[in-house]
């Protein structure tokens, strides 16, 4: 498969990079930054340098001819405002599965939070002021909510991926997957494995679930989601 990435130069990005390389797989890394080619190349994928904040749906399908499947791992990342919460990890991803069906790409597999829909909506309403950390983090759950709504109404073979809190640790191969799970954390390694298992085995289409550490096979806890 040819199997695209937004947010290319995260580690998750890089790590499943790794992964789908070494499977046989093409990689396109979409990065913002042209530095970061030389890392996403190094991961075994071909940079794709873009602005997913300056280019329209119809621009971006064009970018992904032939390509087979789209990963949605950007996000504003630390620092980046309450704002750019919207614009990349809300806005980026809406605009990724618009390209997508545009393209003719159907399966879609976007990484999302745990308890994005437990946002409070007052606190997370704009303007917000940046040095306020618990708000920002309401506009970053809204914006994962409501990204996560609009890629479920899409016409996509999509799954939507929602991971506790993120560590780096090493991966250790066993996760637990539900619809809903009690608050824990995971590698990203462990993240990256499951998004692999879900690319390449065609599992989880139009499935929303929970992931942290657990003592489920990462195959397995793919396999139980149909």
């Amino acid at each position: 498969m040819r199997i695209a990435i937004a947010g290319g130069h995260g580690k998750i990005a890089l790590l499943l990079s790794r992964l789908l390389n070494d499977a046989g797989h093409e990689v396109l890394g979409i990065i913002r930054n042209p530095v970061h080619a030389a890392d996403v190349e190094t991961a075994g994928a071909e940079a794709l340098v873009l602005d997913l904040e300056q280019i329209d749906p119809a621009q971006l399908a064009e970018r992904l001819s032939g390509v087979d499947a789209v990963v949605f791992a950007a996000g504003g990342g630390a620092g980046s405002g309450a704002a750019r919460k919207l614009t990349i990890d809300r806005d980026g991803a809406i605009l990724l599965a618009d390209a997508a069906q545009q393209a003719g790409i159907r399966r879609y597999v976007l990484v999302s939070a745990m308890s994005a829909d437990d946002f409070d909506p007052e606190k997370a309403e704009l303007p917000v002021d940046d040095s306020d950390d618990a708000r920002v983090f309401q506009v970053y759950l809204r914006a994962k909510s409501e990204a996560d709504a609009a890629v479920r109404e899409r016409d996509l073979d999509w799954t939507v991926v929602r991971p506790g809190g993120l560590t780096d640790d090493p991966g250790t191969g066993q996760v637990s997957v539900a619809e809903k799970l009690p608050r824990g954390s995971v590698p990203r390694a462990d993240v990256a494995a499951v998004l692999a298992e879900l690319l390449t085995t065609g599992r989880g289409v139009r499935a929303q679930f929970e992931l942290t550490s657990g003592s489920t096979p990462v195959a397995d806890a793919v396999a139980s989601l149909g």
